[in-house]
């Protein structure tokens, strides 16, 4: 799958998935619940332990592109290339890395960066990020989408940190091209309830749709 179908699944369903977990079956059964709901894009964290073994599992596991798989915080260009040699489509970063923009320039695979404010953003963009991470939301909320628009129409913006449910369609209708949603969508994992991560995927892509509607 290339670089622009990438983007272009992502955006289609409006969600990403960030998965933590503290081990690789918690990850993977995460993950299959995310997909069962409806959510095709995957950031499986480095936080997870054997993370890369991980999306080695998961990469051999989907092999029809019904999954698209990401890494996420990923810190550095190293951590960008074994994630992208194990079979990740996207990289995600809390923040911005030039090394880690460049290589995934070189390999033409979207790189997503944490921004809070508009020049990180549009450093981030000057080097070529299509998608800028706004992190954390709950800090700026969904108004900074909205005003950041203002004079850069053209940047495209997923924010990740206090998104859920009862306000997706605030940041959808701010301006934001998908979502990144972290507990809020899997906590269902902490009881074994891995089908509540499923009903809220449907539930996430159903406000999605409904807030796109509206615009």
């Amino acid at each position: 799958m290339d670089k622009q179908q990438v983007l272009t699944k992502m955006t289609d369903a409006g969600l990403v998935a960030v998965v933590r977990a503290s081990n690789a079956e918690d990850a993977i059964r995460i993950t299959d619940a995310c997909l069962e709901g409806g959510c095709p894009s995957i950031e499986l964290t480095f936080t997870v332990p054997g993370a890369a073994k991980v999306i080695e599992a998961l990469a051999s596991k989907y092999t029809n592109g019904e999954m698209l798989l990401g890494a996420g915080t990923v810190l550095d260009s190293e951590t960008a290339r074994q994630a992208i040699l194990s079979g990740a489509n996207f990289i995600v970063s809390p923040g911005f890395n030039k090394g880690a923009a460049e290589l995934c320039g070189r390999y033409q695979i979207p790189y997503m960066p944490g921004c809070m404010t508009i020049t990180e953003i549009l450093t981030a963009m000057e080097a070529g990020c299509d998608i800028c991470k706004v992190f954390p939301g709950d800090i700026v909320g969904a108004n900074f989408i909205k005003d950041v628009k203002g004079p850069l129409p053209h940047a495209k913006l997923m924010p990740t940190g206090g998104v859920d449910v009862s306000n997706v369609d605030k940041w959808i209708k701010a301006g934001a091209v998908a979502v990144g949603a972290g507990s809020s969508l899997t906590k269902g994992a902490k009881t074994g309830d891995y089908a509540d991560i499923t009903a809220t995927a449907k539930e996430f892509i159903a406000k999605i749709k409904e807030a796109r509607a509206a615009l």
